[in-house]
């Protein structure tokens, strides 16, 4: 049948689904919706992935709903990446016949493509990705995961979320849609029905007390003050932040910070005079108050610091989507992040 990125399958839901389902990637909130959407049509029996084997699933895979004669009855396995890695030939002869009177919904925290499992359910049935981080082969960017925002996640709030506070969002607390939802729900509630949520009130009532916290993180790393940004970072995982959604927060200014500093080792290995204004003008910091601050941040943080600064903050992006994505090792990785950054800062 398809394959969709989640953000196309919950704003245009298919007109038939199919009999088969793979519901599958990082982002927990969108596979819950997802799953939620394809089986809102009848009868749901969830089974546990990690416990459930395929002779628990034989009769209820052959028997319809005894309740709900419009709809199919919905067999959800929960977390089935251990499930899948263990009858992957049963499920392989199902997905080929499937039976016609429930539908079954297979939900992963990943699917390769290079499967005959993947290719049997993106060719006849339905794949579904669910992530919300920019993959040009899934159709999901920038604009895409705005106008999700702006339009299916703000309408299960009745509210109305301007573009550019979908983007001041994403800055602030990072691509994680449970994350951004949670805050649009809060939003929300400043706002009488038919009112726009703008980026003004995103900034006044998201950064708040976190915004101020995450401003002295990064203070203290440019300062060299370890101590005190791991204090902060504590504050705000206390006051449950993930550190998947803090570390946008944390890398916005850092990353331009790094690009200032690519943009003047480029032009001095060009022969070129730069001033620390361009630099920084050409990394998008342009008002005279964030040049000013700016700055004195690159002196706190060196030469050497600045040029680590956009490969370590890409490392840990990748680590924390990856190896380091289980709780625990995230805030280890975030922590150990921080203490890189500020320990060997030079003193002023």
């Amino acid at each position: 049948m398809a394959i969709l990125n989640a953000f196309e399958m919950l704003s245009k839901p298919p007109a038939d689904l199919p009999s088969v389902a793979a519901v599958f990637g990082p982002d927990t909130t969108l596979r819950t919706w997802v799953i939620a959407a394809l089986s809102s049509d009848g009868d749901v029996t969830s089974f546990d992935g990690e416990s459930v084997r395929w002779s628990d699933l034989r009769d209820d895979l052959a028997t319809a709903s005894l309740f709900d004669f419009d709809g199919k009855r919905s067999i959800v396995i929960r977390d089935a990446d251990k499930f899948v890695s263990q009858h992957r030939p049963e499920l392989e002869k199902y997905v080929a016949t499937p039976g016609t009177s429930n539908r079954f919904i297979i939900e992963l925290s990943s699917l390769a493509s290079n499967t005959k499992l993947y290719k049997a359910i993106a060719g006849d049935h339905l794949a579904v990705a669910c992530t919300s981080s920019s993959d040009k082969k899934l159709g999901i960017t920038a604009a895409t995961r705005r106008k999700f925002l702006t339009g299916y996640v703000a309408r299960q709030h009745g509210a109305t979320l301007s573009g550019e506070a979908a983007d001041a969002l994403i800055e602030m607390l990072g691509e994680e849609i449970g994350m951004l939802e949670t805050e649009i729900a809060k939003l929300a509630l400043y706002k009488a029905p038919g009112e726009t949520i703008d980026e003004p009130l995103v900034r006044e009532v998201v950064a708040g007390w976190q915004g101020k916290t995450v401003w002295q993180i990064t203070e203290a790393i440019a300062t060299g003050n370890a101590a005190e940004a791991l204090l902060q970072l504590d504050k705000l995982m206390s006051g449950g932040q993930r550190p998947i959604a803090l570390l946008p927060q944390i890398a916005w200014s850092l990353r331009r910070l790094g690009m200032a500093t690519a943009v003047v080792e480029h032009r001095e290995r060009e022969g070129r005079t730069v001033q620390l204004e361009d630099a920084l003008a050409a990394a998008g910091i342009n008002r005279p108050s964030d040049i000013q601050q700016s700055k004195a941040q690159l002196r706190g943080l060196g030469r050497a610091r600045g040029k680590q600064l956009l490969p370590w903050l890409l490392d840990a992006d990748l680590r924390l989507k990856g190896t380091h994505s289980a709780e625990g090792r995230d805030r280890f990785l975030l922590e150990h992040l921080v203490m890189r950054l500020a320990k060997a800062a030079p003193k002023k």
